[in-house]
């Protein structure tokens, strides 16, 4: 018995031998990590925050300015971080979620740039009765990488091997400085006033600001009260395109990759001398003129209507901001003076905001607006689609493009602006496109963020997500649902315009809607819609000029349709003559 017991252990033993030599062998797979901290001093105090690690391989600009949909991105690797403190160390590894490349193992040998930068996050208490964490406005309009008290490192170069393994240390060891508001000016005046409605949703105090553009002979006519047109788009940091001297003649012309245009910026310059040329010029009608900063912890602006996540915004600029806007410059403070305009972003909220105040406002004019049909949302229908990202198909993973120029060629897919928002940020948090379309249209989850309309990683759309939206604020479907009782007070107020190769397939829900609308026979929608051929993104129904040009010219765009609308529909007895004077 003993004898076959030694051999059956010598055997063993034999094996583990192998064994143990063959592991040592084998390569480790190579682990790379990088340990984050803030420097002693910069910081007073802990922060909650994303903290965010950028390689780049091009030095022409610091990493955190390299991060987009397209093929010249760089990398972002991103984590949430509660109480970081000074010389407290915070480790990147191959778990951590990064875009394009999705983990630090598959990083390439090569040279990089690496940065660290921490977007901070402010504690919010509810009216809801939720605790969330987001980053505030800090008057940057929701850019994290500039956004005034956030921490970064400055950049510095690193070199990685084939199959190494090691640890980088990075200090953040800046901090983003305050930005300066801008001055009044003869012509334009900044207001900013807190909303109750907004301080008492978020918990504390929150305001509404504007940029309001006076018209001529506002000091020499008291007696004269405005009509009021509000510009509605992206966080504005001045009155933009407008300017009261002629373009700097010492500027160096630059180069506009997307328009394929050199001195692009001496251009823009002049267009903006023309609108003030034309703006006190004898025959231009006498309008106030706003652009509103309505940031939001979730974005650059809160799309202007109400939500679950982000609270009354439509209510506080409707029913605040814009009557003591009126009340501070003379405005009419009627309906029937009050008209909505702007581009993409702004083309939805003209529109939304004119469907929700229907009687509020006499007209809105919606240039390339997102997506105003959620059956092409971004070529994706969002009730009847399985996933965002992948066409159906049973043997291969075939992308849905997200970005496309006037010929057709695709530079990004829809997944791509999505991984990229989520190292940016989760918790609809990365203040990028899909996510505030979330933050506004989504209702609230149990913990007090916006819910999903898709799962951020795979792609699958939750299809009770999709009914909430589209009973809530698929514009469309509202109209058609809706038309009965709207369609009297919409009459002649809904114009549209968008190229029919928009960079973002935003003319397909276009399409739907105007099959809808003119279809209307009671009453007949009696608006516009219009469409610019091979033309992209912002394209806002100018026929005559390519769109390079009539994108700087929205101020000026609309007003001969204004000035007929008012005097087709102007209440008996209202004030046509005092604001108009030369």
């Amino acid at each position: 018995m003993i004898q076959p017991f030694l051999s059956r252990l010598i055997s063993s033993c034999l094996i583990l031998t192998l064994l143990i030599s063959f592991t040592s062998c084998v390569p480790k797979e190579p682990s790379l990590s990088f340990d984050v901290s803030i420097s002693d001093g910069l910081v007073d105090d802990a922060k909650d925050g994303r903290l965010l690690l950028l390689l780049s391989t091009d030095d022409s600009r610091e990493p955190r300015f390299q991060i987009s949909d397209g093929p010249n991105t760089q990398l972002v690797f991103g984590q949430n971080v509660d109480g970081m403190a000074a010389n407290q160390s915070i480790s990147f590894t191959k778990e951590h979620f990064g875009y394009p490349i999705e983990s630090l193992a598959d990083l390439k040998p090569g040279e990089y740039w690496v940065q660290a930068l921490l977007h901070t996050y402010e504690t919010f208490n509810l009216s809801t009765g939720h605790t969330v964490k987001l980053p505030m406005d800090n008057g940057e309009g929701q850019q994290w990488n500039r956004s005034p008290g956030n921490l970064y490192s400055t950049p510095k170069k690193i070199v990685i091997e084939a199959g190494q393994s090691g640890n980088f240390s990075i200090a953040m060891d800046q901090i983003i400085p305050p930005i300066e508001e801008p001055e009044d000016t003869e012509w334009i005046k900044h207001i900013k006033m807190k909303s109750d409605l907004l301080s008492e949703f978020w918990g504390q105090d929150m305001y509404l600001g504007a940029h309001v553009l006076l018209p001529k002979g506002f000091k020499e006519h008291p007696e004269a009260r405005y009509p009021l047109m509000v510009f509605h788009g992206h966080f504005p940091s001045d009155f933009g395109g407008f300017r009261t001297t002629p373009p700097d003649p010492d500027m160096e012309p630059d180069y506009s990759a997307r328009f394929g245009i050199s001195g692009y910026n001496i251009i823009q310059q002049q267009e903006a001398y023309n609108q003030y040329l034309q703006w006190i010029s004898e025959d231009s009608p006498r309008f106030i003129i706003i652009e509103i900063q309505h940031p939001t912890p979730y974005y650059d602006d809160s799309y202007a209507v109400n939500s679950a996540s982000q609270g009354p915004y439509g209510d506080a600029i409707t029913y605040e901001l814009i009557p003591y806007i009126e009340e501070q410059f003379r405005g009419i403070g009627e309906g029937w003076a009050r008209f909505l305009y702007g581009g993409s972003t702004g083309g939805w909220e003209a529109l939304a905001v004119q469907v929700m105040y229907p009687d509020e406002y006499n007209g809105c004019f919606a240039a390339c607006p997102d997506p105003i049909d959620f059956r092409e949302y971004c070529l994706n229908d969002i009730y009847e689609d399985k996933n965002a990202y992948y066409y159906p198909s049973s043997h291969k993973e075939v992308l849905k493009p997200g970005h496309r120029d006037y010929l057709g060629d695709v530079s990004s897919s829809i997944r791509d602006s999505n991984w990229k928002e989520l190292a940016l940020g989760d918790k609809s948090r990365s203040g990028q496109q899909f996510d505030i379309w979330e933050a506004t249209y989504s209702p609230q989850g149990e913990d007090g963020y916006p819910v999903r309309l898709w799962d951020k990683y795979t792609g699958e759309i939750d299809h009770d997500v999709a009914e909430y939206w589209k009973e809530n604020y698929d514009l469309r479907h509202i109209l058609e649902r809706d038309w009965d009782k709207l369609g009297p007070k919409l009459q002649g107020k809904i114009n549209i315009y968008c190229g029919d190769m928009d960079n973002y397939y935003l003319n397909n829900a276009v399409y739907l809607m105007e099959e809808f609308l003119k279809s209307t026979t009671d009453p007949y929608y009696a608006g516009e819609v219009d469409y610019g051929d091979r033309a992209e993104h912002c394209w806002n129904g100018d026929q005559e000029n390519p769109n390079h040009i009539s994108r700087l010219r929205y101020n000026t765009m609309y007003v001969d349709k204004i000035m007929k609308r008012i005097n087709e529909s102007a209440p008996k007895g209202a004030d046509l003559t005092s604001w108009r004077y030369n």
